[in-house]
């Protein structure tokens, strides 16, 4: 079988999933998987064997072999070996005639009758594995159709026709354009054909060592999809170096070999013709091939028709549909790499002269045709990375600007491109390439004002993928020396450092950065970077006059995205909530008509974030996923902790316990919170959230007062994030009778802010006053948060603290208030789909004597169900987990967990726990 990676999680779930239905369906016959080599087949062989033994099914299984293909019934030996001993059971003219075709020696064998024929003998196997079949169902696997012998083809033909109605299947694999696929057209197929560009990233980044920047680029441009590709490639160049994918050279031939294919000896036997355009066509990128026809069949008087033609009975290209296209995603890199630099350089230069009209293609050309330093060639691959930035396509410009770079003739030019060339990777959201070009321009150039740009560079880097202690070491003390005499450099420095004070929490870092801020005067030019940075290591400190400078750089910015950004950013910490989602989705919405998407990254998390406080939790989890993908793609792993805090506590929220639990073990994993308070604050939240729809009130408690130090005088662990669990911790506490310590932090909480609280953080502190009260007093603390037309900002939160109240009212029997309050707070709950929440209320409304019908009210409930939800939820009723489920029906864990969301509200109940009562009253 062809090594391949793994299909199930990554790669091929979907064509697992559809094999899996197909194969164990009542009435599975035979299915065809056809693709490339490479593609995953025998990947989906090995996975749906191991389902098939989990199952309790028998599995025989067999391999074509090239080797082989002369020899007799030597496939269907292998494959009914194991049933060999069952051989006695079959009519003595059938088991003679097996044996005979098997080699199978026996005592009793008939001598051939003279009438003998493969029908014979096809009629006995088919026997045998019914036979076996009625003991316990059967699962036959056979790779590489294309290599098996012609009696065991016309045999396993034979048998497919014969067991649809049978508990036998048959699953086989066959390389796309073998002529074998014909005698199999009446059977179901199933293409392999090449990965998504989602998929194909994903299968790269689970590799030992992730290309990044324009490696991962020339990995996905050269493996075309083919996932073992993929795999080979991002080895090679581990392993190797970058430079084994210049055109794949080295590369390809070894993978090739494994595939079973050995181009190397027919290359070197055709015409030198057709080598010459196999090579042109090799040099070509797509958007070249045109121009590569052209020029390879210019000098042959009938198009290259017949030289193309040597190319295709050589087993290299494919001809139709128009065009020329290589058979293999890496045939194009055996020949690149089979040929001389001056060959190449030839070829090369020949599509440059084409391609006058493409001046970007024309200089990627030339480039590759240069050995030494030109300047002309490095000026138009710099005036293609302008064109590239124009259009927003960040990573191509950064690609260019490497070159150039290197093409330079002059070391300060060197340098320049190259810091030009961090800049665009930064906005690719490229920190690991950012990374290395700093450290490119810090061993090319003396002069100190590209050294500071290059460190600003690499402290980005360094903070966005969690290296937090090496960020702040290189940006705090860069800050420090330019202050007096570049302030507007430092001022770019803690800008950059406030993202990693933040994220660390980091008391001694913050100090620091406030000390030096405070140094640097303010100027209508840099409004937008003070309020960022002010913001971020002291939200509450200077509120009133960091929110005066928010004032005036809204009134005074330009519209530049990143300015916005900045603001955005500033206004979320400071929650102005509002503000932050109208600024944030400006400026990623003016990137997005400009750009790819997923250029600015952070941007995304950050709107995540505000969605969340504001109550549009649905437009959250788009942002975070988008966020996940580009940052998991990049290890932006500060990026990728926040969008998987958002999922979680999304999923908290709506009682998707499961789901929270496995994303925010995700992000915690390998971390030491120490480090990175943010994180570990936010996970402790989530993990209260989810402990409180499980009822486990203690570990709620634990949860919610590890936000703070133990002690008389509680301090936060984190400067910021620590006061928005407040509000829970009180109430947790009521429900543990552990009211007094409660009370403690929320004492110290209220002196260390003081008139510096937000509005936000007021409400919080409210209701954890009004939970915490134990006099009528309450009821104006609870007024006081409800009525204040600035929480509409915080729909959950207000509703949560509305709720409350509602049931304050109702243990006082004040049950017509009450069903007003409890009634708001449902509308808000229901809406959000926060489903232990809409629980909750409508139990405290029922108790107010008011009537509500829920789903769970009517008869035909789960008849709202898809039979895959239904399938699901009976699963769940049993007790098993999300991934436990998703094994049995080859989903992933997310998904399973997406479905019961849905079941849910359907069945009129929160949790899973539910689940066997409600489909028992809907009698399913």
């Amino acid at each position: 079988m062809e090594a391949e990676p793994s299909a199930k999680g990554t790669v091929r779930e979907s064509e697992l999933a559809r094999t899996a239905h197909r194969v164990f369906s009542e009435h599975a016959s035979a299915l065809v998987l056809v693709g490339e080599p490479g593609s995953g087949k025998s990947t989906l062989l090995t996975a749906v064997t191991a389902e098939a033994k989990r199952r309790g099914s028998d599995v025989l299984g067999c391999a074509g072999n090239r080797e082989e293909l002369a020899l007799e019934y030597g496939a269907l030996r292998r494959l009914l070996k194991p049933l060999l001993p069952q051989l006695t059971d079959l009519p003595i003219p059938h088991r003679s005639a097996l044996s005979r075709a098997l080699g199978v020696h026996s005592p009793d064998l008939q001598p051939p009758d003279g009438n003998e024929d493969t029908f014979t003998v096809a009629r006995a196997a088919l026997d045998l594995l019914l036979m076996s079949a009625r003991r316990r169902p059967l699962t036959m696997v056979v790779d590489d159709l294309q290599w098996l012998d012609a009696r065991t083809s016309e045999t396993l033909l034979f048998v497919a026709r014969r067991i649809s109605d049978e508990p036998v299947s048959l699953l086989a694999t066959v390389r796309d354009g073998s002529t074998c696929l014909s005698m199999w057209s009446a059977f179901e197929q199933l293409i392999l054909g090449p990965l998504s560009d989602e998929a194909a990233g994903h299968l790269l980044d689970t590799q030992p060592v992730v290309p990044r920047g324009w490696a991962r680029g020339q990995v996905l441009r050269l493996a075309e999809g083919n996932p073992l590709a993929l795999v080979e490639l991002a080895h090679a160049a581990a392993k190797a170096g970058t430079s084994m994918l210049e055109g794949g050279v080295g590369v390809a031939p070894s993978v090739l070999a494994r595939l079973g294919e050995v181009p190397a000896d027919r290359l070197t036997a055709l015409p030198k013709a057709t080598r010459r355009m196999l090579l042109i066509m090799a040099v070509a990128e797509a958007p070249d091939t045109g121009a590569a026809m052209s020029a390879a069949s210019a000098s042959d008087p009938d198009g290259g028709i017949e030289t193309w033609s040597a190319a295709e009975d050589a087993g290299f290209v494919r001809l139709g549909g128009g065009g020329v296209r290589f058979r293999h995603p890496l045939m194009r890199s055996v020949v690149y790499g089979a040929a001389s630099f001056s060959e190449r350089r030839e070829a090369h230069l020949l599509l440059a002269e084409r391609l006058e009209s493409e001046p970007d293609r024309r200089a990627w050309h030339l480039a590759a045709a240069s050995l030494a330093p030109d300047e002309s060639v490095a000026v138009a691959l710099v005036e293609t990375a302008e064109r590239a930035r124009r259009r927003g396509g960040y990573r191509a410009a950064a690609a260019a600007l490497e070159r150039a770079g290197q093409l330079s003739e002059h070391g300060w030019l060197r340098a320049r491109r190259w810091l030009d060339a961090c800049e665009a990777a930064m906005r690719a959201g490229e920190p690991w390439w950012v990374e290395s070009l700093a450290v490119k321009v810090a061993t090319t150039t003396d002069d100190a004002a590209m050294l500071t740009e290059a460190v600003q560079r690499r402290g980005w880097a360094l903070s966005v993928t969690g290296r937090h202690e090496a960020a702040l070491s290189e940006l705090l003390p860069l800050a420090r020396g330019k202050i007096e005499g570049a302030p507007m450099m430092a001022l770019d420095a803690l800008v950059r450092g406030a993202v990693v004070v933040y994220s660390s929490g980091d008391e001694v870092s913050r100090r620091l950065a406030l000390g030096l801020l405070a140094e640097i005067p303010v100027d209508a030019s840099s409004l937008c970077e003070h309020v960022w940075a002010r913001a971020s290591c002291d939200p509450f400190g200077h509120r009133r006059s960091v929110m005066e400078l928010l004032d005036r750089a809204a009134a005074e910015v330009d519209g530049e995205p990143y300015r916005i950004k900045l603001l955005g950013g500033a206004a979320w910490v400071l929650d102005d909530t509002a503000s932050a989602v109208r600024w944030i989705s400006s400026a990623l919405e003016h990137l997005r008509t400009v750009t790819a998407v997923g250029s600015d990254v952070v941007l995304a998390q950050l709107l995540a974030l505000a969605q969340l406080d504001a109550g549009a939790w649905d437009a959250a989890r788009a942002s975070a996923g988008e966020a996940r993908r580009v940052a998991a793609e990049n290890h932006l792993e500060t990026v990728e902790w926040a969008a998987l805090y958002v999922d979680a506590m999304i999923s908290a929220l709506r009682g998707d316990t499961d789901e929270a639990r496995s994303l925010i073990e995700q992000a915690a994993a390998g971390t030491d919170v120490s480090e990175r308070r943010a994180l570990g604050v936010r996970a402790a939240m989530v993990r209260a959230a989810v402990a409180a729809v499980e009822g486990d009130r203690s570990m709620e408690f634990e949860s919610l007062r590890g936000l703070f130090t133990a002690g008389p005088d509680p301090q936060p662990v984190h400067y910021h994030c620590s006061f928005y669990g407040v509000g829970d911790l009180a109430a947790a506490a009521v429900r543990v009778g552990r009211q007094p310590e409660a009370a403690v932090v929320v004492d110290s909480v209220e002196r260390q802010l003081g008139e510096g609280m937000s509005p936000r953080v007021r409400l919080i502190v409210g209701r954890a006053r009004a939970l915490l009260c134990e006099g009528d007093e309450a009821e104006a603390l609870f007024r006081a948060v409800v009525e204040d037309p600035l929480a509409e900002q915080w729909p959950f939160e207000r509703a949560v603290v509305t709720m409350e109240f509602g049931e304050w009212l109702r243990r006082r029997r004040r049950v017509g208030d009450a069903r007003g309050e409890l009634a708001r707070a449902l509308t808000v709950f229901e809406r959000l789909g926060a489903r232990p929440w809409v629980e909750r209320t409508m139990g405290e409304l029922r108790a107010c004597r008011v009537l509500v019908r829920g789903v769970e009210d009517g008869p035909d409930a789960a008849q709202r169900l898809t039979p895959q939800q239904l399938q699901i939820a009976r699963l769940a009723a049993t007790g098993l987990t999300n991934r436990q489920i998703g094994e049995q029906l080859f989903l992933s864990a997310r998904t399973v967990g997406f479905h019961l969301y849905q079941v849910f509200p359907k069945l009129g109940i929160s949790s899973r726990n539910q689940l066997r009562d409600a489909l028992d009253r809907a009698g399913r």
